[in-house]
């Protein structure tokens, strides 16, 4: 089994080509949308480099919150916000809602993905900020965490550890993988 750091390394140069590869895969990627019904509100995320862009992603019926760094080592805290309104730089400078947009706890998450298995193994930047979001968001109430990412972002296995949160399904340009 790859180490985690050396799996990263190769898959942010993977991640990168298939993003050059594929430019429409955001479209085709929200294309395969499984029927959510239920959900009020879903989180998505600002892509940063050469993550899917999850920005298509719609899911009707339900409001839109995008995550925001408030500390570095904490969870991230989801606002709501409508597409087009401005985005202020978070604490890691990512595009994010303002200060008094109101938090949400949402019903489905959509997470940036740098490498996946067919267990729900995610692997993602290394900062933890998702795990952090994922374990807090499923201790407050039950909710459904997808993955999006390029098909060829998929590993035989990813190298997990105890605080590794699993993904329920993959969505990717080819289709959507049911995970749990």
């Amino acid at each position: 089994m790859t180490s985690k750091t050396a799996l990263r390394a190769e898959m942010r140069a993977l991640r990168r080509q298939l993003a050059l590869d594929c430019p429409d895969a955001a479209e085709r990627c929200a294309a395969h949308l499984p029927e959510l019904p239920g959900v009020a509100v879903y989180g998505l995320y600002h892509p940063v480099g050469s993550e899917l862009d999850p920005t298509p992603i719609r899911v009707p019926g339900a409001q839109r919150a995008l995550p925001v760094v408030i500390a570095r080592q904490g969870a991230l805290v989801f606002r709501l916000h409508e597409p087009g309104a401005p985005l202020v730089p978070d604490a890691l400078g990512i595009p994010s809602p303002r200060p008094n947009a109101a938090e949400a706890l949402p019903d489905v998450v959509f997470a940036p993905v740098l490498a996946f298995d067919r267990t729900g193994a995610r692997l993602g930047q290394g900062g933890g900020h998702y795990d952090r979001t994922i374990a807090s968001l499923r201790a407050q109430k039950r909710m459904v965490v997808i993955g999006v990412a390029y098909a060829g972002q998929e590993v035989a296995e990813i190298p997990t550890e105890a605080h590794d949160q699993m993904l329920d399904g993959i969505l990717t340009e080819t289709g959507y993988i049911a995970v749990r």
